[in-house]
């Protein structure tokens, strides 16, 4: 996405329970007389007519009984869609709707590791790769905060959680593309760093061309804890042109590893075959950091029993409005107690 500028204004990801019937999104209904309006954001196309507009939350808490689901909603030609009010969603906590008692629509500070692949196949794609990390920054709201981990043999945590995105730029014009890709291990590095991030929402970026042949972690392993961490993953895919993907079944398989992973947890897998996209693509996950719904819903005491319970949206459209995607985690590992 192109266009989108910086957006300097903090607002707090966390929820008040007490407070959660003021708050509810006040825009028109579709059934009266004014037709509701939704925000569009276009990537390359003028924007589209907007329909709809959600409330903008601010300093608001939540209880540890609340589980929260962001969403990101594209339209069909994958544009950033804004403005919806809470009517339009419907959750479903494994099967059964749920009564959503918490929404908003938020730019909140968001901690994010960046994963940058610098195995010996990232050869010619390096300098390509390390502007589109430059403009995915330039995205950042001032309270983001980063921290730099590079695969290869191995993985490596660079640089630790900074605001600081010159740091990261400065890092990243030092690693040199050499060995295997120990994609697993850096995914499972990230995942214990991001424990001990300062901000609630989490998220990893990945920037790779291909899949593990090197991690000690397995793929069990590390799904198993994409599926307990509150943590989006979004991975740029760098792909080898089509008489170049003659590789291991363990590469071969790596584009499906990460959208299984990007899906599971409320991410994206943007697949690249021009390297000139990257910056567009980097771009357009940094909107989508900045432009995402948040749903809260409370599970009853029985669902307290430290199992994973899957999680589902389900969009209204209001009347006019081509067909909407949502990418939203998909379940969550509740408390045992």
């Amino acid at each position: 996405m192109v266009g989108i500028k910086r957006r300097y204004f903090v607002s707090s990801f966390f929820i008040v329970a007490m407070l959660a019937t003021v708050f509810v999104a006040s825009g028109p209904r579709p059934s009266q007389a004014q037709e509701p309006r939704v925000a569009v954001e276009p990537r390359e196309a003028p924007a589209a007519p907007s329909i709809g507009g959600a409330n903008r939350i601010t300093s608001l808490r939540v209880d540890s009984n609340l589980v929260l689901i962001p969403v990101m909603v594209t339209d069909h030609r994958d544009r950033m869609i804004t403005g919806l009010a809470q009517e339009h969603f419907r959750l479903f906590e494994d099967k059964v709707e749920q009564v959503i008692t918490h929404f908003a629509a938020e730019d909140a500070p968001v901690s994010i590791a960046i994963l940058f692949d610098c195995s010996g196949s990232m050869g010619n794609k390096i300098d390509k790769s390390r502007a589109a990390v430059s403009e995915f920054l330039r995205e950042a709201n001032p309270e983001d905060e980063f921290s730099l981990i590079q695969f290869s043999d191995h993985a490596e945590l660079v640089a630790p959680f900074t605001k600081r995105v010159e740091e990261i730029q400065n890092r990243l014009m030092f690693l040199r593309p050499k060995g295997r890709t120990a994609l697993l291990d850096a995914i499972y590095m990230a995942l214990n760093q991001l424990k001990r991030a300062e901000h609630r929402r989490r998220a990893i970026l990945i920037i790779s061309d291909g899949g593990d042949n090197a991690s000690r972690y397995s793929t069990r392993e590390v799904k198993n804890a994409v599926k307990e961490a509150d943590v989006q993953i979004y991975s740029i895919g760098i792909l080898e042109p089509l008489i170049g993907r003659m590789r291991s079944p363990e590469e071969s398989a790596g584009p499906a590893l990460l959208d299984e992973m990007a899906q599971q947890s409320g991410g994206r897998l943007f697949e690249v075959d021009d390297l000139r996209e990257l910056q567009d693509i980097a771009t357009k996950i940094g909107s989508a950091l900045r432009n995402q719904y948040v749903l809260g819903f409370a599970p009853s005491s029985a669902k307290r029993d430290g199992k994973y319970h899957s999680v589902q949206v389900k969009i209204l459209r209001p009347k006019g409005v081509p067909p909407l995607r949502a990418s939203f985690r998909r379940g969550y590992v509740a408390p045992d107690n």
